[in-house]
């Protein structure tokens, strides 16, 4: 068969596969580029500037990219894409694949295990579906909407904690250069769990602490500003796993929203009242 034809008989596979076909097909593509990643993955990469260091990134990210986008773009043909993981706001209409090539792209670079290849599709600003591959421990997290959070098959479910005084917590930094008013702001919140609950944990990326919270293992997980690559997976992974999503003073969350948070039912009502202090 020709590679046109090729083409075209997998656009027609994809337009026909229905949502749950369509995530397991995009778990098999993170898979994929995640094992690109994994080769890569091993000594502490040294830079001396900025600009080494981001091209550094940009090589991991453009690995990743080769092998997702077209698995990806086959599966959804007219889908957008968006791969700035600094991106945020709303989308236009329609389809559109939001992806994170190397969640935590600076660990990887810094021979640390905590980073992941994600991909969600956002049909008119909802997330429908979303994976999330943890390459050095073969892990795949999956999610769809109405159809439940899964670890490898498993279903997640999140904390039962109802206390946020025996709560493990967690929090993030959105993006390097923030600005002066969201660190101070992150540094109060920080302050504030520290009274109300009882353990804090700060590290990047926001993706893996958020699968800790659909997985029950964290009650809870906040941050300021943020984007939607680094928020959408992690989101509707807790929502599916029972758990509560909102900003901080408790409101409906959206990629437009100046904060995040994401917990256990039993403490989400806690840890709104602690962040508004």
């Amino acid at each position: 068969m020709s590679e046109t034809l090729q083409t075209t008989a997998l656009q027609t596979t994809g337009a026909a596969l229905d949502d749950a076909d369509l995530l397991s097909r995009t778990a098999a593509a993170v898979r994929a580029a995640g094992a690109g990643l994994r080769e890569r993955f091993g000594d502490v990469v040294p830079y001396r500037t900025r600009d080494e260091l981001m091209r550094a990134l940009a090589d991991n990210d453009d690995t990743a990219l080769g092998i997702l986008r077209p698995a990806l773009t086959r599966l959804r043909p007219d889908a957008g894409w968006v791969e700035d993981e600094l991106d945020g706001g709303a989308l236009p209409p329609g389809e559109w694949w939001v992806v994170d090539p190397a969640e935590g792209n600076v660990n990887h670079l810094h021979a640390l295990p905590e980073w992941a290849v994600t991909a969600t599709l956002v049909r008119e600003n909802q997330p429908v579906l979303t994976a999330v591959h943890l390459p050095l421990t073969g892990e795949t997290y999956t999610a769809l909407t109405g159809g439940g959070a899964h670890l490898d098959g498993r279903p997640l479910h999140v904390s039962p904690t109802a206390d946020l005084g025996l709560a493990l917590v967690a929090t993030s930094q959105a993006r390097p250069d923030e600005d002066e008013e969201v660190v101070r702001r992150v540094g109060s919140s920080i302050t504030a769990m520290l009274f109300g609950a009882l353990v804090v944990r700060t590290a990047v990326p926001a993706t893996l602490h958020l699968l800790n919270v659909a997985a029950g293992r964290i009650d809870a997980f906040w941050q300021f500003a943020g984007a939607r690559a680094d928020l959408l997976p992690g989101a509707l992974l807790v929502a599916e796993a029972g758990g509560r999503i909102s900003d901080a003073e408790g409101r409906p969350w959206t990629p437009r929203s100046e904060s995040f948070l994401a917990a256990a039912p039993g403490v989400h009502a806690e840890a709104v009242k602690t962040l508004s202090r």
